[in-house]
C-alpha cells in the first residue's frame, strides 16, 4: 500500500493502523516523492492520496499516475478534509475509487481500504 501525506500525524496514524493489520505500507510526504515512486517497479496494491500537498494538487497526481502503464488498474482513493457538499462527488468524477475523510474513522479505515484494494479500475 502507498499513501501519500503531508501530515506527520496523519502519515504515523495510516502507516500504524495498516501495519497493525498486518499491511506493508509506504507512506511519502509530498507530490515529488509520489513522482519518484512511479519510476519505481514495485506497484503497490493501493494507492492513498491527500488531495492537498503542499508541493502538488492530488487531481494532477492521479493524471500522472494513470499515464503509467503498471498504474493504470490501481484503486486510488482520496484521503482528503475536504468534506463539503460535491466533494467527494467531484473527486469520484475525476476518477478517485473512493473518498474517505479526514479525520479518519478508525474504527473502520483498515475495513475500507482493505475492501477497496480489493478492487480493480
Amino acid at each position: 500500500m502507498l499513501a501519500i501525506e503531508d501530515n506527520p500525524l496523519n502519515s504515523e496514524l495510516v502507516r500504524l493502523l495498516l501495519e497493525a493489520a498486518g499491511h506493508s505500507v509506504e507512506v511519502v510526504p509530498s507530490g515529488a516523492a509520489f513522482r519518484a515512486c512511479l519510476t519505481e517497479r514495485r506497484v503497490p496494491d493501493i494507492v492513498l492520496m491527500d488531495i492537498l500537498l503542499p508541493d502538488a494538487d492530488g487531481l494532477q497526481l492521479l493524471v500522472e499516475l494513470r499515464a503509467h502503464p503498471a498504474w493504470t488498474h490501481l484503486p486510488v482513493v482520496a484521503v482528503t478534509a475536504q468534506a463539503l457538499a460535491g466533494d467527494a462527488t467531484r473527486l469520484r468524477r475525476a476518477g478517485f475509487l473512493e473518498v474517505i475523510t479526514k479525520p479518519i474513522d478508525t474504527r473502520r479505515f483498515v475495513d475500507q481500504v482493505e475492501g477497496l484494494a480489493a478492487v480493480r479500475k
